[in-house]
């Protein structure tokens, strides 16, 4: 899926968050949005995503240069964001059940294979109030990658995660890649070293104060 930004801007009260920003997304790309705190990436990435709304521009989305509807887009995506809210009075072996009862799997794993996989071995009956933090982005994490999906939208995707952890989404996410398109917003280069290109939100222009007339 090829997905193009045009002139996204988006602004909370008087503070400029991104603007201006435009950017071809090609199928199989792999593109990392970096930037220091507060620059604006993970905002980009929820619009990108289709969570949050500009207040100018517009993203569209084309699977064989046809535009696909807004309705179609969540089917082609798979989202992981620290932020993220888990159903945490599901255990991680009905979390699973619940999210793929809605979505496919790639490669035709089945629960358990994703339990062994994402390294829960042990926990399916454990439930997912009583993970630690850096479990939970695991988690997500794993929704996500092992989500059938043209695209694959992460945002601080090791945030609380030991260097087991880190190291363990380095190895998977290369394994599960193949032609997915990746967009990771970062500032920590462990996240994103394998991508193709890096987009700055430096480059655009900066965050500023504006005063309505």
């Amino acid at each position: 899926m090829d997905i193009s930004a045009e002139n996204i801007t988006k602004r909370f009260e008087n503070e400029w968050i991104v603007k201006d920003f435009s950017h071809n997304f090609e199928n199989g790309s792999k593109t990392a949005i970096i930037g220091q705190n507060g620059s604006g990436k993970s905002t980009l990435l929820k619009i990108i995503a289709g969570i949050m709304l500009p207040n100018k521009g517009k993203i569209e989305y084309r699977v064989d240069k046809k535009v696909i509807s807004a309705e179609e887009v969540y089917k082609k995506i798979s989202f992981c964001s620290p932020a993220q809210e888990l159903i945490e009075e599901f255990t991680l072996e009905e979390i699973l059940k619940f999210h793929f009862k809605f979505r496919k799997p790639i490669l035709n794993y089945n629960v358990q294979d994703i339990i062994e996989l994402t390294y829960f071995k042990g926990n399916k009956n454990k439930l997912v109030k009583n993970f630690s933090s850096g479990m939970k982005q695991r988690l997500k994490l794993g929704l996500a990658l092992f989500t059938e999906s043209s695209v694959i939208l992460l945002d601080e995707p090791t945030t609380n995660m030991d260097e087991t952890g880190i190291s363990w989404y380095q190895e998977t996410i290369l394994k599960l890649l193949n032609d997915r398109s990746v967009i990771i917003s970062s500032n920590q280069n462990q996240e994103y070293e394998f991508c193709e290109s890096h987009i700055s939100m430096q480059d655009f222009k900066p965050r500023q104060k504006t005063v309505d007339s």
